[in-house]
């Protein structure tokens, strides 16, 4: 029998990342994968847009949440996805990333007592003041099974206490996703579409609230990006979020005036397609600081940490501040690139993802023992399901 599989979307990285491993469940015989958005990211241009381009299909589930403070979208995530896990009765969920959503679910799960397993666990950034590293910590502690990207996340698990029993590293799903489209990628034409030569622009992508929401802060990123476009010129997909900070300080003028590009957002494969005709990336990203050492093109990025080190030791990536910009990109456009990637970092990561389901599976899948009012309660039994199983009755 097909093991029925949630597979949980929420924001753009998370599209990217579920993209390679649903095409994997799908056309495997023993897996019935079913994809559910959150609706976190529900502006076309972040959501449906990256669907499409990433050969997904309309999700089997759309729990509609939209926009809201932080107890706002992951409350109604647990609300709105309890009630799917309920009827649906999935055999396990994955949960994907580090956004509201992922939490939420993952609590979800572990509070149904269904199996979670979080793609790209173990990441790190020391900072608790990010909310994606409150969601990385609890969403950590609550999987039974974390597939890491590289060895170090394999590292923050262990220091965390998290049994080796509990860890996979089957690498870094993003890259899938690049290649998964990579013919779509280089017959894109964006840089031409915007009159940019390849190699001759940098790309900038901002949405942190702790760049976009200072006021302060953001006026210094400002200053330091019409620096940087008397050195090379710049092209600006803007978030939603980040242009509304922008406008409201009458910044995306300054911008403009300056000679910045600034566009709506672009679906997958024609930002893609813009990064790798760049010269470099400045960015508060995540997901480009991983694409860009992939495909080595230098990567400045504005934060104080990064939760992947690993693309500053062996990638492309440096962390800068405003102050230091130029600087900096004038080293990374002069010195020498590395000329490897991450270990694993090769576009197979979705593959290994489905051994290790079935590795791990047998007559009771992916047995995990927990309390449980005094008892210890075997997940994944096999055998039929039956309304009020204790999986599905367990209280808070």
């Amino acid at each position: 029998m097909a093991q029925r599989v949630h597979l949980i979307a929420a924001a753009r990285p998370n599209f990217m990342k579920v993209a390679p491993l649903w095409h994997a469940l799908a056309a495997a015989a023993d897996f019935d994968p079913v994809l559910v958005h959150s609706g976190q990211h529900y502006d076309a241009n972040m959501s449906d847009a990256f669907f499409a381009d990433l050969g997904l299909p309309a999700p089997d589930q759309h729990l509609g949440i939209g926009s809201g403070s932080h107890a706002e979208q992951t409350g109604g995530v647990m609300i709105a996805y309890e009630k799917v896990a309920l009827s649906d009765r999935p055999d396990s969920i994955i949960v994907v990333g580090d956004v509201n959503s992922t939490a939420a679910c993952a609590m979800v799960g572990g509070k149904l007592g269904v199996p979670v397993v979080h793609l790209e666990a173990g990441l790190r950034s020391r900072d608790r003041t990010m909310p994606e590293e409150l969601n990385r910590l609890v969403t950590d502690v609550l999987a039974d099974v974390l597939w890491t990207p590289s060895a170090d996340a394999d590292a923050n698990l262990r220091a965390e206490g998290i049994p080796d029993s509990r860890i996979s590293r089957v690498g870094n799903i993003m890259i899938d996703s690049f290649e998964l489209v990579r013919p779509a990628i280089e017959a894109a034409g964006a840089p031409e579409a915007l009159g940019l030569a390849r190699g001759g622009y940098g790309v900038v992508t901002l949405h942190r609230p702790s760049n976009v929401d200072d006021p302060a802060q953001l006026a210094r990123l400002v200053d330091a990006l019409i620096e940087v476009q008397r050195r090379l010129p710049l092209v600006f997909p803007v978030h939603p979020r980040t242009a509304k900070r922008l406008g409201a300080a009458f910044l995306d003028s300054r911008l403009k005036r300056a000679g910045l590009r600034l566009v709506e957002p672009l679906p997958y494969v024609r930002f893609m397609s813009l990064v790798t005709g760049a010269a470099a990336a400045i960015t508060d990203s995540g997901g480009i600081q991983e694409e860009t050492t992939y495909l080595g093109i230098p990567c400045l990025t504005l934060r104080e940490n990064t939760e992947r080190p690993v693309t500053i030791s062996e990638g492309t990536n440096r962390l800068v501040r405003p102050e230091t910009l130029l600087l900096e990109l004038d080293r990374a456009l002069t010195g020498p690139r590395p000329v490897r990637c991450p270990e694993l970092w090769d576009g197979k990561t979705a593959q290994r993802c489905l051994e290790d389901l079935r590795r791990r599976a047998g007559p009771a899948r992916l047995p995990v023992a927990r309390p449980d009012s005094g008892a210890l309660v075997r997940r994944y039994s096999g055998g039929e399901r039956r309304a009020g199983d204790a999986r599905y009755r367990r209280g808070g």
